[in-house]
């Protein structure tokens, strides 16, 4: 079983993870890789959390995780993705993946023969989803109850697969970004056929009513030649305490991290009493762990 898309999850699925990571929290007594296994982390891009939260994940879980700089492998002289996914399966039990192209991790899993997570692509992060709805959970009694808001770069790879996996549990979600930045029209229209998104340019009707505020980095990796432009076109979509003040009162506040302070939040609402962004980031590690053990136990299927 790989993990690509938010979308080869079912909510079944989506709620065994979940689970899996309760039982973590707790003791996860018996919950472990297989004896030896060695986990090969690929990464294109650059990591602090996605990165050290696996790493620290395999460990724990009594596995060996082997990280491969993209750049100083044969990757970066020619080498195709299919030869080194054959390569890396011959050696490694799982395959943690960070590339920039979503065509290359699909290759990477059809040639790899071992099960493949994708860390991030340019088209989607599914394992930053699941953490940001099972952040969202402890905070709710009801998924389906649940209104969050993205707020400003919603085309990102973040958002395709934040609202794919809302949807699929249940939560409410508005798309909040300038006009010219729409969602990808594939995912939104896959969002949509799971449960409610809407999309906005309209920064209070967006917030309206919303639980949960969340936004992100407007510049994203790759888009650094953009970035002068993409800051002044989002800088009305800044979160900060006027824009927070749209949502529900005690609206919650989320970020996926690296924050850019002062540019798509403010420093008093990431450190404010409204922030579960630390949380946030702290979930991570819980939620690499469940994915490794669920798509270990799937994989013997």
């Amino acid at each position: 079983m790989n993990l690509l898309n938010s979308d080869d999850l079912s909510e079944r699925d989506i709620a065994e993870i979940f689970r899996i990571a309760d039982r973590l929290s707790q003791n996860g007594r018996g919950l472990r890789l297989p004896t030896h296994a060695t986990v090969a982390m690929l990464f294109q891009k650059p990591s602090t959390r996605t990165r050290i939260s696996f790493a620290a994940a395999i460990a724990q879980l009594g596995g060996e995780p082997i990280y491969v700089d993209a750049d100083k492998s044969q990757l970066s002289r020619g080498e195709t993705v299919a030869d080194t996914a054959k390569m890396l399966g011959s050696y490694c039990n799982i395959i943690v993946a960070r590339l920039n192209k979503h065509e290359d991790i699909k290759e990477l899993a059809v040639n790899s023969g071992v099960p493949v997570i994708n860390a991030l692509t340019d088209l989607e992060h599914p394992t930053q989803a699941l953490t940001d709805i099972y952040t969202v959970r402890a905070h709710t009694k009801e998924l389906s109850k649940a209104r969050l808001c993205f707020i400003g770069d919603i085309a990102a790879n973040t958002a395709n697969s934040l609202m794919i996996t809302a949807a699929k549990c249940g939560v409410h979600v508005s798309l909040v970004g300038p006009r010219g930045y729409r969602p990808n029209p594939v995912m939104l229209n896959k969002a949509r056929s799971y449960g409610s998104v809407d999309v906005y340019d309209d920064i209070e009707r967006g917030l309206s009513g919303c639980d949960f505020v969340y936004t992100d980095t407007f510049v994203s990796m790759g888009q650094e030649e953009e970035a002068e432009v993409r800051k002044r076109r989002f800088a009305p979509y800044q979160l900060n305490d006027r824009t927070l003040s749209m949502a529900k009162p005690g609206a919650l506040v989320m970020h996926c991290l690296p924050a850019h302070r002062g540019e798509e939040i403010t420093t008093d609402v990431i450190d404010g009493k409204q922030s579960i962004v630390w949380e946030q980031a702290r979930n991570k590690l819980l939620i690499a762990k469940a994915v490794l053990v669920y798509i270990s136990q799937h994989s013997k299927d």
